[in-house]
């Protein structure tokens, strides 16, 4: 039997109890729902859905930084509070609680997870001992995965605590034009990048995309039609399809929209309930469906707003993402949002390789509208490449050898050659010891360490 349609009644069923529960910012029991505010998108263009609370419900995950035991439906990963609290209560021993010292500012973050132990979002550690979190799309938050936190942060962006983390895939269809050498493949009409950032969730690589498989990826919107990879999982659980882009060609009386080359048609949803002003274009949005397109066009069951936050001048922003709309230093956007980075510290390679595709994370304030940068760090040039980097930090669990233990639950071998080990030896290995674990890559689900660092007694 073909897969969508094994899976179709339970979609079915599944879809309308979610598009219940996630009916976000605005009117009634929708399905077919937009609600907050978008990355980029100021109040004035947004009407009244400029609330940064309650856009949307649902049962929240467990400590995502705990390592995989927390599971939950969070069907509204677009809004702010989504979720029940994970209620956890549990301390990682990073020194950064609710009350840290200089952590103040309320901020927000969104890009991908580089790290675990409590969560480590674009190189920036969050304590996330008394967070909401709703993951949706898998069972807990891994390596990879796009996210989105709102919290506090001090002023030099060296440490934040999350009060809520969101997080849900980005595309989900039938891969096809897989391009080994060029690093790129289509869902749905989407052009799928990779980089040396990317995460393999249960694969090796670009080569184990085959054309006809269906592939769940997390990553960054960049121009209209493409998406950045952040981590591509080849056989997902789910297979209705998904897929996240920048509105345009918006048609309010025939409720259609471009993301790309895909026609969306949100006429055809369960239960049709828009939240209109704040569908607009140039608005990044993630869609949901039940079965693949027909003729190019998505018939959509949901339309959420993708990781909204807050737009109040003096907020603490960070963002990852590809670099579009390219003016100079002081003028672009990444995720849709106005960037000024002329007076920012860079770092990752030299200011004049910034550019359009570029993928960049910048930490910075909110000032009418427009992120002015404090800090800009380049992950990846078009041509070049750039540094890849993930942290795990926390006490080492199911040990069986160097090559096979779980810190945080993800998987690593620290049995390769150049393995750094500081404060011990291979030898100190085992279960319970606190460690930090880093290394730039991810493959076949492991992380294969580079440095291992043990907690001093």
């Amino acid at each position: 039997m073909h897969p969508y349609r094994r899976y179709a009644r339970g979609l079915l069923l599944g879809t309308a109890v979610a598009l219940l529960l996630s009916c976000g910012g605005g009117s009634g029991s929708g399905g077919a729902t937009v609600g907050g505010l978008g990355a980029g998108e100021t109040p004035a263009s947004a009407g009244s859905a400029s609330d940064p609370a309650g856009n949307g419900s649902g049962a929240g995950a467990g400590d995502a930084g705990a390592g995989g035991t927390g599971s939950g439906s969070a069907s509204s990963a677009g809004g702010d509070t989504s979720t029940a609290s994970n209620g956890s209560g549990s301390t990682d021993g990073s020194g950064v609680g609710s009350g840290g010292t200089g952590v103040s500012a309320s901020a927000a973050g969104v890009g991908s997870a580089d790290g675990l132990g409590s969560i480590i979002l674009n190189g920036l550690r969050f304590n996330t001992d008394a967070a909401t979190v709703a993951i949706e799309d898998a069972d807990a938050l891994e390596i990879g995965m796009s996210a989105r936190i709102v919290g506090k942060v001090d002023s030099d962006f060296n440490s934040g605590v999350a009060n809520d983390v969101v997080s849900a895939a980005e595309l989900r269809g039938a891969a096809t034009a897989i391009d080994t050498a060029a690093g790129t493949f289509v869902v749905m009409g989407t052009t799928v990048s990779i980089d040396a950032g990317t995460v393999w969730g249960d694969a090796s690589g670009l080569g184990d995309v085959t054309a006809g498989r269906i592939v769940q990826v997390w990553g960054l919107p960049g121009a209209p039609g493409s998406l950045r990879a952040t981590r591509v999982q080849t056989a997902p659980t789910r297979v209705d399809p998904l897929v996240t882009g920048t509105v345009q060609n918006l048609d309010l009386l025939g409720k259609t929209f471009m993301l790309g080359p895909l026609s969306v048609n949100y006429n055809a949803a369960p239960f049709a309930s828009i939240d209109v002003p704040s569908l607009v274009n140039g608005r990044i949005v993630r869609v949901r469906g039940m079965l693949p397109p027909v003729a190019g066009v998505l018939a959509a069951t949901q339309v959420q707003g993708w990781y909204t936050f807050p737009v109040n001048d003096g907020l603490a922003l960070q963002l990852a993402g590809v670099i579009t709309d390219f003016g100079s230093q002081g003028e672009f956007r990444v995720l849709g949002t106005p960037i000024d980075a002329a007076g920012a510290q860079i770092t990752g390679g030299p200011a004049r390789s910034l550019g359009n595709g570029v993928k960049v994370e910048v930490d910075g304030f909110l000032s009418g509208g427009v992120l002015r940068v404090k800090k800009l760090r380049i992950r990846n040039v078009p041509g070049t490449g750039g540094p890849a980097s993930f942290t795990l930090i926390g006490a080492i669990g199911a040990y069986q050898s160097p090559a096979s233990f779980r810190v945080r639950g993800q998987k690593v071998d620290a049995s390769v050659a150049g393995v750094v080990f500081e404060n011990g030896t291979v030898a100190n290995l085992g279960n319970g010891q606190r460690v930090t674990v880093s290394g730039d890559r991810v493959v076949d689900g492991v992380l294969i360490a580079q440095r291992v660092t043990f907690a001093v007694p």
